[in-house]
C-alpha cells in the first residue's frame, strides 16, 4: 500500500504542477478555479477505492473481480453525482467556465482511473505463471 500511495502522491504532484503552469500561462480560460479541489477529490477517491478493494480481497481473495469492479462502480457513481451536483448548484450558468470545469473533471477521472488500472495490473504480474492459459 505504501508503494501505491507513493506513486499516487507523485502523480498528484505532477498534475498539480501541470495545473499551476497552465494557470500561470492561460489563466481561468483553461484552468477552472476549482481544479485543485478536483485533483484532491480524485486523490482521495483513488485512495478510498484502493483501500476498499484491498480490504475486500484480504477478506476473500477469490472475490477480486467483484471487489475491483465494485470499486470502479463506486468511483463512477460518485464522480457522476459530483458533476450533477456542480451543474445543479449553478455551474451550468457559468458559460465557458463550465467547459473548463468539465474538461478538468473528466481528464482527471481518466488519468486517475488509468493510474488505478496500471497499479492493479502491475501488482497482478507476480501472481501469473509463465505459459499459463486460463479458460
Amino acid at each position: 500500500m505504501l508503494r501505491f500511495l507513493g506513486y499516487l502522491l507523485l502523480l498528484t504532484l505532477l498534475l498539480y504542477g501541470t495545473l499551476y503552469l497552465l494557470h500561470a500561462r492561460y489563466g481561468t480560460a483553461v484552468v477552472h478555479p476549482l481544479a485543485p479541489y478536483v485533483l484532491g477529490y480524485y486523490a482521495a477517491l483513488t485512495t478510498a477505492t484502493y483501500w476498499f478493494t484491498a480490504r475486500l480481497v484480504r477478506a476473500n481473495p477469490d472475490n477480486f473481480m467483484v471487489a475491483y469492479f465494485g470499486s470502479m462502480l463506486m468511483r463512477l457513481l460518485l464522480s457522476a453525482g459530483l458533476v450533477v451536483l456542480y451543474l445543479y448548484t449553478g455551474g451550468a450558468h457559468e458559460g465557458k467556465g463550465r467547459y473548463a470545469f468539465l474538461g478538468v473533471f473528466f481528464v482527471g477521472y481518466f488519468l486517475y482511473s488509468g493510474f488505478e488500472v496500471w497499479s492493479v495490473l502491475s501488482n497482478l504480474r507476480p501472481f501469473s505463471k509463465p505459459g499459463e492459459i486460463t479458460k
